[in-house]
């Protein structure tokens, strides 16, 4: 798939070459140099994103494919026979490790079952005309059809994602491609200028040397793809981190504050209510005096989870401060956030945290404020603060709402356009 695709040449078998040594050589080491040099920049991305095991799939692809080149050049002790099958072998492993790549990086569940039945359908075929019923052109058949039938899968599972971005596009366009060469031009060289019935000039044939060129494109079109891929996937990861608290998981201030800008535009334009809760962890300070910092550290894991979960996947939670929470709540007034906000006080204050002594009573308070036309962040963060700071003030362990409506500019008639 996507130009891994076996050459059953004749090396060890031709009488005379009809073209030079050297440049028969040149022609083929140019795949298994492409594919050493492609899977050894994939191993190198994969040593330095061990998040992203599809990457050490693609390196190893890459790698054994090479071995199926060189393995079509160099002949083994064990005969041409021997050395054509662990060359198709190693064709077959390296389309199975692409496929499973570029299937799961996107999510997906891999068709184990239809790589398998392709591939394995392939090499048996390849196997019962080696060494069953010898047939050079049938060999030539059977592989690539296996692979067009492989490339062919993998679009179907690419067609889902094709519109999620133009890498996404050209991948599955570059498989239908590879499946078009697999099957089409193969069965055209094989009716133009086949049957082949011996190695006597194979390797100067028109078939050998689309296969090199078309294949050698394929490879360097599909990797630089796969590159791109894995440079998004990368700055995904760089993104997430610089906008993500390490401990509690949940967004740090810089990550809420361009989460929650864009979350009120889109409630702007659906016209639909937007609501704050603010969360402060009580008497936090002397908790870490007295219990140690890891202490410390579990309790806001711990309230972090709570929150999460809570929050669910519409809303937007952040730990903006130390041990200061944000959660803003689309589609909800100020009467479900303050539910909201008294179910999550409730759970915690009666709970436990895992590394505290039996007993030791957790609380937290809250503030709550509900957006009001199109108020903005900084002055929703405001008056959410304000009324966290009332819950603080007045015992703790409260929920103190925000009535107040943000000041509007008066604009005198006299001044008045129109």
């Amino acid at each position: 798939m996507f130009g891994l695709a076996p050459y059953d040449l004749p090396w060890g078998k031709v009488k005379k070459a009809k073209r030079p040594l050297d440049t028969s050589l040149l022609i083929a080491l140019l795949n298994p140099t492409i594919a050493l040099a492609l899977g050894s920049a994939f191993l190198v991305l994969w040593l330095h994103q061990r998040q992203h095991p599809y990457l050490g799939a693609l390196a190893a692809s890459y790698s054994i494919s090479a071995i199926g080149f060189l393995l079509q050049h160099f002949m083994l002790p064990i005969g041409m026979a021997g050395t054509k099958l662990l060359s198709n072998v190693s064709f077959t492993i390296a389309a199975a490790c692409l496929s499973s790549a570029v299937v799961a990086r996107y999510g997906r569940r891999v068709p184990y079952v239809g790589i398998a039945v392709m591939l394995g359908g392939g090499l048996g075929a390849f196997c019962w005309f080696l060494f069953v019923t010898p047939d050079l052109t049938w060999r030539i058949l059977a592989m690539n059809f296996g692979f067009g039938g492989l490339s062919l899968l993998i679009a179907a599972e690419l067609r889902t994602v094709r519109h999620n971005g133009p890498v996404e596009m050209i991948l599955f366009v570059l498989s239908l491609v590879s499946g078009a060469n697999f099957f089409v031009r193969t069965l055209a060289i094989v009716i133009l200028h086949g049957p082949f019935i011996t190695y006597e000039g194979f390797y100067s044939s028109s078939y050998w040397t689309t296969a090199v060129l078309s294949h050698a494109l394929l490879s360097l079109l599909v990797a630089l793809c796969l590159f791109t891929a894995a440079a998004l996937d990368i700055m995904h990861t760089l993104k997430a981190e610089t906008f993500t608290d390490p401990l509690s998981g949940l967004l740090n201030r810089r990550g809420f504050e361009e989460r929650g800008l864009l979350l009120l535009e889109r409630c702007s334009k659906a016209n639909v209510p937007l609501a704050l809760v603010l969360a402060d962890l009580d008497h936090f300070k002397a908790l870490n005096d007295r219990h140690g910092h890891a202490a410390g550290d579990r309790v806001i894991t711990d309230f972090a989870a709570k929150l999460r979960m809570a929050t669910g996947a519409r809303g937007v939670a952040g730990r903006i401060g130390g041990e200061e929470f944000a959660v803003l709540l689309p589609l909800a007034d100020l009467a479900a956030a303050r539910l909201f906000a008294e179910a999550i006080r409730t759970l915690y204050s009666s709970g436990s945290v895992d590394g505290l002594p039996p007993g030791t009573k957790v609380t937290a308070s809250f503030g709550v404020a509900a957006r009001s036309g199109g108020e903005g962040l900084e002055p929703l963060m405001r008056r959410a603060d304000e009324a966290l700071y009332k819950a603080k003030r007045n015992g703790r362990d409260s929920v103190r709402l925000s009535y107040e409506r943000p000041e509007t500019v008066f604009v005198p008639e006299s001044l008045s356009v129109g």
